[in-house]
């Protein structure tokens, strides 16, 4: 199934997309409630406190480095239907993850992911999905509904990459780490 936005049709996922993470991930309090046990490493980060032009730099510091780690591949982005927040293609079919929470999800790129979306969960000024990942599936990044900061899964050159970054700051996690950032509310 597809949808048009910008001129172009986009090729909406199912279900088989996202098994692999409904299968690894499980409710608790560790990484892998977000990000199935799979990858080399794992990390979360914040967002800025400044929820103006910090957020933005921050999304497309984060953006560079995850291009370098899946050139040229599509991304699967997931938009959380909130009722509160846009799913980019709001009548578009659903898919369940998570606590039964419900994703529109749409085959794109990293540009989509920074520009088809204004505001989400976790910020007014954010664009990007609450869950997204290439096609290979070399990293998983995942902002679960009730978090207040972000989950990602990777190589573990990733991880330093985007712990290096001070835009990014991310904050390396073990799976047997609690995944909330020092400091960090959970709702």
């Amino acid at each position: 199934m597809a949808y048009t936005r910008d001129g172009r049709r986009w090729r909406l996922g199912t279900r088989t997309e996202v098994d692999w993470i409904a299968a690894g991930t499980v409710t608790g309090h560790s990484i892998t409630s977000a990000i199935p046990p799979v990858y080399e490493a794992y990390a979360t980060f914040h967002e800025p406190v400044d929820q103006g032009g910090g957020v933005v730099l921050q999304e497309r510091a984060l953006v560079r480095k995850l291009m370098g780690h899946s050139p040229g591949l599509p991304w699967w982005l997931g938009y959380l239907d909130t009722g509160a927040h846009d799913t980019v293609f709001g009548d578009a079919p659903k898919v369940s993850l998570y606590a039964d929470w419900s994703y529109v999800l749409v085959e794109a790129g990293p540009e989509q992911a920074l520009t088809w979306r204004t505001g989400h969960l976790r910020s007014a000024a954010g664009a990007l999905p609450d869950l997204f990942f290439p096609a290979d599936r070399s990293w998983l990044v995942s902002a679960l509904w009730d978090d207040t900061w972000t989950c990602l899964g990777g190589s573990a050159a990733l991880v330093r990459a985007l712990q290096a970054d001070p835009l990014v700051a991310a904050r390396p996690v073990r799976l047997s780490e609690p995944a909330r950032p020092p400091g960090a509310v959970q709702e």
